[in-house]
């Protein structure tokens, strides 16, 4: 089945470096890319903040007070 099809600037750049990188023809980098594209990708890691004890020498329950104590420093 011959197709025409026009390609974006960025993805004619990426199949004409899978066709540079690894010797292959157009139709294959092609398909190859769209392949990629199809695969359902994985799910991000869940991300866990750390914290840690720092010894806290200030009640912060009071931001106003802890604004007042910063502007004293």
């Amino acid at each position: 089945m011959r197709t025409t099809v026009t390609l974006a600037a960025d993805v004619a750049a990426a199949v004409q470096g899978m066709r540079r990188a690894e010797g292959i023809g157009v139709s294959e980098a092609v398909n190859r890319l769209v392949r990629d594209g199809l695969v359902k990708p994985a799910a991000a890691a869940r991300y866990e903040h750390i914290s840690y004890e720092l010894g806290q020498r200030i009640d912060i329950a009071d931001i106003g007070e802890v604004l007042s104590l910063l502007d004293e420093v």
